[in-house]
């Protein structure tokens, strides 16, 4: 531990380091026999049973249904209570996901929403994952919102919310740092570990490894050690 200025403290990263143990096999199997024996349906009740739960069953049972329903569900993976979920069929998590309580994670039915491994989702977060890639070690800070769609508005003769929606595609590169309350909206790639300030409204592309914090968000700096150089 190394102590800083006006009495902040440096400590060691605990999440991310810590390694991902095989789930058991028991919960394994008894994951492919809830989803060989209940629909889809019955999969979302299950888990709505378990969603407030603090204890270690109710955790386990989320877990369970989860998995169940997931194109691919990998080890070490927390589902937070309340958590809410739409498609969970066309989700992809890796290892060591964590899903914070609250977190609500908009799918869609022909979608395609992939977490890498070791991604941290606080809590109450909203991620509309019709088209959304998140890769490895990226940190989502609590209540930060990622948008892949957007109403075309036209024509401007009848309500925004009648005509066409437009779903684009949002892509976060590895050893990405989302801050709290930040927004992504559709379209937008942010890059290999760029850091994304508190509050942001991410309109445009994201460089790796710079810092971008504002509304809407504009280039701060690079991180310490990185320049135009790192964008080969």
């Amino acid at each position: 531990m190394t102590a800083t200025n006006r009495g902040a403290r440096v400590v060691p990263a605990v999440y991310g380091r810590t390694p991902v143990a095989p789930d058991p096999a028991e919960d394994v199997a008894r994951a492919a026999e809830l989803r060989a024996t209940h629909s889809p349906e019955a999969l979302l009740e299950l888990a709505a049973r378990h969603a407030w739960g603090s204890g270690g069953e109710d955790a386990r049972m989320r877990r369970l249904a989860w998995r169940a329903m997931a194109k691919r569900f990998g080890n070490g993976v927390r589902i937070g209570r309340a958590t809410l979920a739409s498609h969970i069929e066309t989700f992809e998590f890796g290892d060591g996901v964590f899903i914070g309580d609250q977190a609500i994670l908009q799918g869609r039915f022909d979608g395609r929403f992939v977490i890498g491994d070791y991604v941290w989702i606080g809590p109450q977060a909203f991620l509309d994952a019709r088209d959304l890639v998140i890769e490895d070690y990226v940190g989502w800070g609590p209540g930060a919102r990622v948008l892949g769609s957007q109403h075309s508005g036209v024509p401007a003769d009848i309500p925004t919310i009648q005509t066409d929606l437009i779903i684009e595609p949002v892509r976060i590169g590895a050893w990405v740092d989302i801050g709290v309350n930040a927004v992504i909206m559709p379209g937008v790639t942010v890059g290999k570990g760029a850091i994304v300030g508190a509050g942001a409204v991410v309109t445009k592309d994201v460089a790796p490894f710079s810092i971008v914090a504002g509304v809407p968000a504009r280039f701060v700096r690079w991180r310490e050690g990185c320049g135009p150089e790192t964008q080969a």
